[in-house]
């Protein structure tokens, strides 16, 4: 949970790394929070309240994804390369500094 914080405390900041655990558990807990919210939407008829969940984990979503990117030594661009932006955000960052900065460390 403290990861998912953490992405959302650093809303729109798209430079610096961000280590794996970060990006998958970001991941885990806002499909879970997706899930929920959905078949809360769903049962109270107010389907909106997904869009804006959305909405408001979008950018948080695209910034943890290019630290992501960054940790292994990758542009940020490379999230939009569908097949290998999986491979590079299960590979393990690079150990050190490299040129996207320091080694993040966990929380």
């Amino acid at each position: 949970m403290q990861y998912y914080l953490k992405a959302l405390q650093n809303y729109a900041v798209f430079s610096g790394r961000a280590i794996r655990s970060e990006y998958w558990y970001f991941v885990l807990f806002n499909v879970i929070f997706s899930f929920v919210i959905g078949l809360i939407a769903g049962l109270i008829k107010i389907p909106i309240i997904g869009t804006i969940y959305s909405l408001a984990v979008l950018i948080p979503g695209i910034a943890v994804g290019v630290r992501r990117m960054h940790d292994v030594d990758k542009s940020g661009w490379y999230l939009l390369i569908p097949i290998y932006n999986l491979v590079l955000a299960c590979t393990e960052g690079t150990q050190g500094e490299n040129q996207f900065g320091p080694e993040s460390d966990s929380a």
